[in-house]
């Protein structure tokens, strides 16, 4: 017998950080939508609360008690309320995080979340429900299958998780463990289950998504297949017509997937592929692996497949150690490339990593500070640059949504761009654009016909 709407428990997902976390938060709604749950937009009118977690920048774990601390009044006023945090804080401070807000039923780390029916059962019982173990077993062959119901045009895709790089930065190997790939045959069955419901356009995701290396389809002969060959699969799927991937690697970047770019026609021309630094010796002390001149060079030898790519990038000012000369091979670098898009912080240590140790080689915060702005300023020109160079230009826009404007719709180009018309086109269309105006955010374009 169904359930009725009164008989469903209502879930609110407060979702930190990268898109993993994006379509994590998604696996565990869906999770728990076999226990009776079904999601709603306010924690006011939620039976559980959940904060799916990102430990990335400083302070995260603080931000998430202060975050728990305006639930107080809502537990008080409804004692049945649940409290869950899960994701990578919930996996770095697991039991701290019940001792220090006793108001948390449940803490479950981010390779553990297909527990969770069994989680928010033992919480209903009136126990702390705590589970932040790496378990062996693959916890998407135990999610349940995907909801048929409609999704939006665009969609994330979890194809690889962990990390085994260990830069000195970096808390992800120790929060979301070693790397390891998903099946081929199980990412197929994914996308086509995504596309039938209305999904044209998938980004595949992974701490370190270009280390990708999963066992291919037995039909095929089987062995192990990298992310190039996986998305040549992706690129028979009938109605999915883009492809996207981050976040990726300069070490794990093999000519398979720089030729991919060149030849996939549905591989859009937009990669993420940070650097960090532009100085050698800093690179060395992230262990980085790479040096900045062998990342130019890839670059170059990635522009020679694919020229009108639009590239992305990572940056850390006042890495410890780091001297304005060091700043200055970064600025060097920024300026070589020549980037559409970057994401750029000011370095904050980690709990537990190997740079968070060097308390002695920290640069004075206001000098991080002004390098930041400087790096920033730089990167925003570059940015408003390519974008400016797309007025007159015809573009790919896959719609997604309405716009705030009457009759306006607002979708992505192939380079990743938000770009308006307005114009009578439906979401899950794409059109050819002829863009016509630049803006601070965004794109304004044409249909043409």
């Amino acid at each position: 017998m169904a359930e009725s709407k009164a008989d469903l428990k209502k879930l609110f997902i407060k979702t930190y950080g990268c898109q993993m976390n994006v379509y994590d938060s998604e696996r565990m709604a869906e999770a728990l939508g076999g226990s009776g749950y079904t999601e709603v937009s306010s924690p006011e009118e939620a039976d559980m609360i959940l904060l799916n977690t990102c430990h990335i920048r400083e302070k995260a774990a603080e931000k998430v008690y202060s975050e728990l601390g305006r639930y107080k009044d809502l537990k008080v006023a409804n004692p049945d309320l649940k409290i869950g945090v899960a994701g990578c804080v919930a996996q770095a401070e697991g039991e701290e995080i019940i001792r220090r807000q006793p108001m948390v039923d449940l803490v479950v780390g981010p390779q553990s979340y297909h527990r969770l029916p069994e989680l928010e059962a033992k919480a209903g019982g009136g126990e702390k429900a705590l589970d932040t173990d790496f378990p062996e077993e693959d916890k998407f062959e135990h999610l349940k299958a995907r909801p048929k119901a409609k999704r939006a045009p665009a969609a994330f895709l979890t194809v690889q998780e962990g990390c085994d790089k260990f830069c000195a930065f970096c808390v992800v190997p120790y929060t979301r463990g070693a790397e390891v790939s998903r099946p081929v045959s199980r990412i197929m069955s994914e996308a086509r289950d995504l596309v039938e419901r209305g999904v044209r356009e998938i980004t595949l995701l992974g701490q370190n998504v270009n280390a990708y290396h999963g066992d291919g389809p037995d039909a095929q002969g089987g062995g192990t297949w990298g992310l190039a060959q996986l998305i040549e699969e992706l690129a028979t799927v009938d109605g999915l017509e883009r492809i996207r991937f981050t976040t990726s690697h300069p070490n794990d970047m093999d000519e398979a997937l720089i030729d991919a770019h060149g030849t996939c026609s549905k591989l859009m021309p937009y990669l993420h592929l940070p650097v960090q630094s532009g100085s050698d010796r800093i690179l060395k002390a992230m262990n980085r692996k790479h040096t900045a001149e062998e990342y130019i060079r890839l670059i170059e030898r990635i522009r020679a497949a694919r020229p009108d790519i639009a590239l992305s990038g990572d940056f850390i000012t006042g890495f410890p150690g780091e001297t304005d000369q060091d700043f200055e091979d970064t600025m060097a670098l920024v300026r070589e490339v020549k980037y559409a898009s970057a994401f750029s912080f000011k370095y904050s240590p980690r709990p537990g990593t190997p740079a968070a140790e060097k308390g002695d080689k920290m640069v004075d915060a206001d000098v991080a500070t002004e390098r930041l702005h400087r790096l920033q300023a730089l990167i925003t020109e570059q940015q408003r640059a390519f974008q400016d160079a797309m007025v007159g230009r015809e573009v790919s826009v896959l719609f997604e949504r309405k716009g705030r404007m009457e009759g306006q719709m607002v979708g992505k180009s192939e380079y990743l761009h938000a770009v308006h018309v307005t114009a009578p086109v439906a979401v899950g269309e794409i059109k050819r654009v002829r863009i016509v105006e630049s803006g601070p955010n965004s794109l304004a374009g044409e249909v043409i016909d």
